[in-house]
This record gives structure tokens, sequence and C-alpha cells, in this order.
């Protein structure tokens, strides 16, 4: 599971928007449906509008693949025993998270009606993926039972939750007194397919002869084309993906387009201008869930089984061998213990939900500081970030964002956005983590550079299409 884990922080890359909030832009309202940005009318075209890709994870950084700057058959990784694998191993809180988010927009629209209305129409299709380790499990795996015997290891925060998703958006936004204004987006999910663990309980014993006693009432749900073959005992042999079933186009379509797994959501936001210089802004975002019904199958574990207690020091010592004994041996155990059920019935899962909180200060026309404060509610993992950002604004041509982010257990986040329009055509880039540090990394002949300490990674970019410009606003009565 470790080994697992780390692969998926390797390979996916993926929707924060600290620097998006205060920017002039369309996409900021699906951060708050409040929000009025310029051009009167937006249309987003498939594939380009509007590209997001982002990835969490609180507890490993790039350079910790690649210690000791050599990239060969060789390499001395953090998982080699010494001070790389010790740093890595305090480093590592009691639950420890790896979230990736990606997001492509097919289509999106924004029209405003007698300067005040503001109506929106998107289709986006997201994945994203939560995925969280406790610290004990990781420390156990990576240095061995030694310090765990007698002990009983709560399990029960961990979590795998993993989903890909079609979702509309429809959304209107309106002043209510010349001061406040509120938003909100109603939103139409379709699923696709999931993999969701549904975890009630789990302890793992070390006992003095070093085995591992688990105790285990969790249950993997799949929403997916997946075919699982079983013995005559019904131990899980292995899974096979349902090539027959989309052998043709026609298969792919209609698999895609099916409404089998539905949802709802819905986003709310609020925006209150005390007067020109000062604003506060909040929304509530993704209160959402998905009903998972088509291609269902359960494997549950929910019995106690014991483990004999090889761990990676056994690897490490040359003792056994990590593909051929023991990764083979726990798998084993694992199928043994395993009961699969077809057709189980429907499963929810739920939006990780969104709160965030905004305060700007517009000094002058074309630059506003604001502070914005974003709770993720991910099942039991609450993520915060607080960001400090300037922000300025020159009408609907030009806006820039420089910000700063606390997030991840990291103070060093440095993001930046830029949006240019040239008659109806506006692009735009963001970033929310622009990396201080780098170290330079060798493979072979080659030396190249790579960030330290990037443990958070999110790009967005896209182009829109602006028609006409915000009329400008009666000044507010002061305070």
């Amino acid at each position: 599971m470790v080994i697992l884990l780390l692969q998926a922080v390797v390979f996916i890359q993926a929707q924060s928007g600290n620097t998006l909030w205060f920017m002039n832009l369309p996409q900021a309202n699906t951060l708050n449906p409040a929000l009025k940005p310029g051009g009167r009318t937006y249309i987003g075209l498939p594939g380009i509008t509007d590209i997001s890709v982002r990835i969490d994870n609180n507890f490993l950084s790039l350079s910790d693949l690649f210690t000791g700057g050599v990239i060969s058959d060789s390499t001395y990784t953090f998982l080699d025993e010494g001070e790389w694998l010790e740093r890595f191993v305090e480093g590592l809180g009691n639950n420890n998270s790896v979230e990736p988010q990606a997001a492509v927009r097919l289509l999106g629209m924004a029209f405003t009606v007698k300067d005040d209305l503001r109506l929106t129409f998107d289709i986006t299709e997201r994945a994203d993926a939560s995925i969280v380790m406790p610290g004990d499990l990781m420390r156990l795996g990576l240095e061995g039972a030694q310090d765990f015997i007698g002990r009983s290891i709560d399990l029960s925060s961990l979590r795998t939750d993993v989903r890909y998703y079609h979702e509309i958006g429809i959304g209107a936004s309106k002043n209510i007194t010349e001061k406040l204004r509120v938003g909100a987006r109603a939103l139409i999910l379709s699923g696709v397919t999931s993999v969701h663990l549904n975890n009630k309980g789990v302890t793992l014993t070390v006992n003095e002869d070093y085995t591992h006693t688990v105790n285990a009432d969790i249950a993997l749900d799949f929403s997916a084309p997946l075919l699982f073959i079983t013995e005559e005992d019904g131990a899980v042999h292995g899974i096979e993906f349902d090539n027959a079933r989309f052998d043709n186009t026609g298969g792919i379509i209609s698999y895609m387009t099916a409404f089998a797994n539905p949802g709802l959501g819905i986003d709310l936001g609020a925006e209150y201008r005390f007067n020109e210089m000062f604003a506060v802004s909040a929304a509530l975002t993704d209160l959402g869930f998905i009903k998972w019904k088509r291609d269902r199958t359960e494997i549950s574990l929910r019995n106690t089984f014991v483990f004999n207690g090889l761990t990676m020091q056994d690897v490490y010592d040359d003792s056994v061998d990590f593909e051929g004994e023991l990764l083979n041996w726990t798998l084993d155990t694992l199928q043994n213990a395993m009961d699969i059920t077809d057709l189980p019935g429907h499963y929810t899962t739920y939006l990780p939900t969104t709160f965030s909180a905004g305060f700007g200060y517009t000094p002058v026309p074309w630059f506003t500081a604001g502070v914005l404060s974003r709770t993720r509610f991910a099942g039991k993992q609450v993520h915060q970030a607080v960001t400090l950002s300037g922000n300025v604004n020159l009408g609907n041509v030009f806006s820039t964002t420089l910000a700063y982010t606390m997030a991840n257990r990291r103070y060093d986040n440095l993001g930046f956005g830029l949006a240019v329009r040239g008659g109806f055509l506006q692009f735009f880039a963001l970033v929310d983590n622009i990396p201080l540090r780098w170290t330079r990394v060798t493979s072979g002949e080659d030396t190249f550079r790579l960030p330290e300490n990037w443990n958070t990674v999110h790009v967005r970019a896209g182009l829109n299409l602006l028609f006409g410009n915000r009329q400008d606003e009666k000044p507010l009565p002061p305070m």
C-alpha cells in the first residue's frame, strides 16, 4: 500500500482557486457564484476555455524522490536506510494525504441581463481522488515493528476515494441591495466510474513474535467495467478490464453519456461591499453527492487475520525479496481473507466541499489587496489554506495577481496569475505554487534542475471569448 501510494504521488498530477479569487475572470464564478467579472457575455469553447490540473500532498516533496541528486540504476532514494529515510519518517503526520484533481471545461456561457442579473451555464469533465495513509502504518512498513510491539494501531483514517464524473452547472447572481450581491449554482452530476473505501474500523496489533493481527471491517466499492476473477473457494485471483463492451465507438459513447450514476450539488456565494474600498465575500461550493449504481462490485474484509510480520526492513537486509516473497505473500493473505459480492446495491460518495471567505481592500480603482481563507472537507480530512494577494485589474484588458499561500504544512507557496484581453479574446494562466528553491539532478551525462520541497502543483489556463464590457457601477453610499 505504501508503494502504491508513492507511485500515485509521482505519476498523478492534477483545483484550487486561491490565486483566481480576486482576478477579473469568468472562471471565478466557479469559486463564488456571486462574483461578477467583466464582460457582458462569455463563451467558452470545448477543451480550451479552462483546463485545471492539481495535486496536493502533505508529506512528500519532489526532491525526496531523487535524494543524492543522481538518477541511475542505483539511485539512492529516500526509501533506502540512512538519514534520508529518517528525515522522511520524521516529517510524516498522523494522516498523510494525496489529493489529485483534474478538470476540463467542455462548454461555458454567461450572459448579463440589465447590468445586474448574470446567468451562467457550463459543462465540465472532472476527476478527483483522496488517498489518506495513517502515519503509523507508513512508519511500520518503512522502519519495522520493533517500536510497535504490543501496540494496537488505529487505521480508521485509511481512505481511498477516486471518481470520474460529468458536471453541468446552471447559475445566477444578482444584487439584492446596493451593497449585497448573492449567487447560486445548481450542479447536475453524472458519475462515470468510482472506487471507494468504506472504512468502518481497522486495527493492527503487532505481536511479540513480530506477526501482525488485523481486525478489519472495511469494504472496497467499485463502480467500473471490471471483471473479477475468483478461485473455487471464492478468493479473488485477479481483475480484468471488460474490453468487450468498448470494442466500438458506439459502446464507448453509450457508456460515457449514460446517466447511470446520478448526483446533485449546489454552490452558494455572497459578496458585500461596504463602500468602494472595502468588501467581504464568502462561498460554499461543491456541496453535493453521487449515487453509484452501475457495474457494482464490493470486496470486503470483515474478519481477523494475521500477517507474518515481514516489512521493508527485511528487504533492506536482503533477507527477503520484495516482489518474489514480501509482496506475493501479503497479496495471498489478503486474497484469502477477502469476500466478493456482485451487484451489492448502490453506494454514495460526497464531493469535497469547500468553504471560502475573503476580504478585499481597494485603495485605488485598479488595485486590490486580498486575504482569502479556504477550508476543504474531504471525508474526515480538513485542509486549511490562507492566501495573501496583491491584484491589479486594469478594466477588462489586463489582470494579474501575485499571491502567497500557507497550505499543506508549507509556508513558501508563491502564486501568480495573468489575464490579457485583446478584442473579444482573453487568455489567462494561473499557478498556485512557484518553487523558490531548486536542486541539480544528474542522469548520465545530462544535468537538469528540479524544485525542492515541492508538494503542491496547480496549473490552470484557458482562452475565453468575451463580448461587451461591464457597465460602470453606481458609487456605493458612504458607510
